[in-house]
């Protein structure tokens, strides 16, 4: 159940509303008050980019949301991953506790935790690629604008757009004065950690000259603990290290991004632009569940078929034919503690009702909890890039666009695979990858069409070290140790791509497209043993390689090349019977490269591992039909698409006791997407957003070589979502004061693969506020703010390891959060 809210909470919550009055009384009684333009009803025009061209949002035959960067600020959107609650059929996944986070469009997920993975949906920062599926969650600040691609985009964006894109794009340079701002924002979680948070974000917009400006933009984001530590409560086995139960669900990031933009004269544009990004990170916020495996004897084996919550009862390790008790599989090796020397000490569990070391969480999925493995700034991301711009218009009919583009990424996490204070394993994710990109493409129009051509290269350099710790003091025979799963992935893609628009008449139009690409791969994958001591550090001393092939028995690195060439295309028809309607109908074929695994040393055993470490490219064809209408005179819009997906080779991650590997599955998604935007009188915009996706994985085997398959619903895809917002602005104490709430829900979703009972989490409703005033020349705005209003407990990510500790990692989002803010521009 919710918590309630603390008294600390109260107070702060009492300083906030005084704090905002009297703003609004000292600054009230001095300003003039501002008249609502007539217009006011009507919805602002929206212009994208999704065709590599400048348009209006209502002319773009896609399934497309976007958000200006104001409305972003406004509704409190502070990391990239928040777009996906204000646009239903875009979910999040990923690995972490949400340390790291990737975006699910339309069921098209990819939640392998390695580093070397790259995302089926694409993110792009300025029209530079984030290569790096890890690198898809960052902070959002001094953003102009994001748009949300659902479908294939794979013919303008590449052979990872398979699913869709989200593209943010930073506000820019300049020419007409001096100008920026200032955003300060402090809060407070309604948790028994009563973590407080402060953030700042700046900028400045600097012309130089009539033909040169720069603009500088900062943030500095920090926030405690919000999962309150109750270790050593439960405690099982010695303590980690020095620091062990620190509160978990902290951040302190600073980000600055600067943008140089050069017009030497009216058809040259060079615009160069240079981040960095550096976050300290304490161990992942995980938690957990107590969780029982259930098993059936299949030809003489024990094969797992289910895993469900722990009944308040339980005293079972796992239930066998019969409802035996098979006991526990610590080693991970498929034999259990009635049959395996190695796990017979564990055969019952510690505790009724708990997992199998006699640990429950004490408030199960609310704030408290206990875990060892848990320290202040372990972790650690450091991200910096560069992006060059050059834009030369030929002749009024034809643009000549370059863009390059370079990134660096580095990181070092943690988390306690356990999430309790049983001192048993922890997982560590490093990598070190950077990557370049050039585009250079070509548009052109003339009467009765439109084009784009260009040559687009690749480079991505990713070295990973991906492992499990087991640490001093631990439970597990040997520790200190590290099991190191260390690979090395260079990929070269080379690709062409075009697209046309022909008008066929004034009503209907025919657009084509098609990307040739040229997919180049060298790989090395090593499993290893080092003797490590500290709980901090990775990879410490001399490794012993343990796998992951052995030829004559010898433990051996898989190395391998590969060279493919794939395509992506589209076909697609847009009528326009009025100016207030279009309507599209389009296939288009998606494809994702092939590439490698590099599971985790110590999971299941794998047979014929040589053979499953390559998998193939995913195929998608993707058939859609939409409209999009503008009524009452431009103040609503109602959009909708209706969808048929056909997936060859779906690259699915099956997680199978401690590790993982994708394996390719054919599926079929059927799905929808409505929305309706109307302002029924000056000052008012409501919105409505629903989606539904009826998926379906085939035959996927519940363990890699296992004699059993299923049907199964892909992972992190809610069959149904709705969104909402409605926000209105009234004149008041001389300025304009604006009311802004939104809200969203999303139905249950199974965070693994094989859809056991207990991999699920459940269905969830979330709702924001913001109260906030304006004073006349708009130099000023106080704002009162809540996120997640009604505490709910929103599942991001899951992992099953009933076979391991009778228990399932879980993490939530961020729980109830109140704020206040101010904003001083110039």
């Amino acid at each position: 159940m919710p918590q309630k809210s603390s008294p600390r909470i109260k107070i702060l919550i009492n300083q906030l509303l005084g704090y905002s009055a009297l703003a609004g009384v000292m600054l009230g009684t001095t300003l003039s008050s501002v008249a609502l333009a007539e217009d006011d009803a009507i919805l602002e025009e929206i212009t994208v980019t999704a065709q590599k061209r400048k348009q209006n949002l209502q002319d773009v035959g896609i399934a497309l949301a976007a958000f200006s960067g104001n409305m972003l600020d406004k509704m409190g959107v502070t990391q990239s991953s928040e777009v996906a609650d204000l646009v239903p059929g875009v979910h999040i996944s990923g690995n972490l506790a949400g340390q790291n986070t990737q975006f699910t469009i339309r069921g098209v997920t990819q939640n392998d935790f390695n580093d070397i993975v790259e995302s089926p949906n694409a993110v792009y920062l300025d029209e530079g690629y984030i290569a790096i599926a890890q690198a898809q969650s960052f902070a959002t600040f001094d953003i102009d604008r994001v748009e949300i691609l659902k479908g294939p985009q794979g013919t303008l964006f590449g052979r990872n757009a398979t699913g869709g894109l989200v593209h943010y794009i930073s506000r820019q340079p300049t020419f007409d004065a001096v100008e920026g701002y200032i955003d300060a924002t402090i809060g407070i979680f309604d948790t028994p950690a009563n973590a407080e948070s402060y953030e700042v974000t700046g900028a400045v917009n600097l012309p130089f000259s009539e033909k040169a400006a720069g603009r500088f933009a900062l943030k500095y984001r920090t926030h405690d603990g919000f999962l309150k530590n109750n270790y050593p409560d439960g405690q099982f086995g010695g303590s980690p290290g020095d620091g062990a139960g620190a509160d978990l669900g902290d951040d302190d990031t600073f980000s600055a991004r600067s943008t140089f933009l050069f017009e030497p004269n009216e058809d040259l544009s060079i615009r160069l632009s240079g981040n960095i990004s550096q976050s300290n990170l304490a161990t992942g916020p995980y938690q957990s569940k107590p969780t029982i495996g259930v098993f059936e004897d299949v030809n003489g084996t024990f094969e797992l078929v289910n895993v469900l919550d722990v009944e308040p009862g339980e005293t079972r390790a796992s239930i066998g034919p019969g409802g035996v008790d098979l006991g526990s599989d610590l080693d991970n090796d498929g034999l259990f503690g009635l049959n395996d020397p190695d796990d017979a000490f564990l055969t019952s569990r510690f505790g009724v009702g708990t997992d199998f070391f006699g640990y429950v969480d004490p408030d199960g999925e609310d704030f408290t909890f206990s875990s060892d493995f848990a320290f202040e700034d372990q972790g650690n991301v450091d991200t910096y890039g560069v992006n060059l711009n050059v834009a030369w218009d030929i002749n009024e009919n034809m643009t000549l666009t370059s863009i390059t583009d370079f990134k660096d990424y580095e990181k070092l996490l943690f988390i306690d695979v356990d999430a309790a204070p049983v001192n048993q394993a922890a997982n560590y994710a490093a990598v070190d990858a950077t990557s370049f990109t050039q585009e250079l493409r070509i548009n052109g129009e003339s009467d009765k069409t439109r084009w784009v051509a260009g040559l687009y290269y690749l480079n991505i350099d990713s070295d990973s070290d991906n492992g499990l710790k087991f640490p001093a003091n631990g439970v597990v025979p040997g520790a200190p140790f590290d099991l190191g799963s260390d690979a090395r992935l260079k990929t070269n893609s080379y690709s062409a791509f075009g697209q046309i628009e022909f008008d066929i008449d004034d009503k209907l139009t025919l657009i084509a497209g098609v990307r040739i690409i040229r997919e180049e791969k060298d790989y090395e994958f090593s499993q290893n043993l080092y003797f490590t001591q500290s709980s901090l550090e990775i990879h410490q001393g001399t490794p012993i390689q343990i796998g992951p092939i052995f030829p004559g028995g010898v433990p051996t690195a898989f190395t391998a090349d590969t060279g493919d060439t794939l395509w992506a295309g589209n076909l697609q028809l847009d009528y326009r019977p009025n100016d207030d309607l279009l309507v599209f109908a389009a296939i288009k074929r998606g494809v994702k490269a092939g590439s490698f695994n590099a599971q985790l040393a110590g999971g299941l055993v794998i047979p014929n591992i040589e053979n499953f470490i390559p998998y193939d490219e995913e195929i998608l064809y993707s058939y859609e039909l939409g409209f999009k209408k503008t009524f009452a005179d431009g103040r609503g819009r109602f959009n909708g698409n209706f969808l048929y997906y056909d997936y060859n080779d779906y690259q699915a991650f099956l997680f199978t006791g401690v590790s993982g590997i994708v394996v390719n599955a054919d599926a079929e998604y059927y799905g929808a997407d409505l929305e309706v935007q109307f302002t029924p009188l000056p000052g008012l915009l409501t919105q409505f957003s629903a989606s539904w996706i009826d998926a379906t994985v085939k035959d996927v085997p519940l363990r890699t070589g296992g004699p059993i398959v299923r049907d199964v619903k892909p992972t992190y895809t809610p069959e149904y979502q709705f969104s909402g917002l409605i926000r209105y602005e009234w004149e008041a104490f001389g300025g304009m004061m604006s009311i802004l709430g939104d809200a969203s829900w999303s139905d249950s979703f199974f965070y693994n693969l094989r859809n056991f009972e207990a991999d699920q989490f459940d269905s969830y409703f979330m709702a924001n506020a913001r109260l906030g005033w304006t004073n006349a020349d708009e130099t000023l705005e106080v704002a009162l703010q809540a996120r997640n209003l009604t505490d709910a407990r929103a599942g991001t990510q899951g992992f099953d390891l009933a076979t391991l500790c009778g228990c399932n990692e879980i993490a939530f989002r961020a729980p109830r959060w109140f704020g206040f803010n101010v904003k001083v521009s110039y």
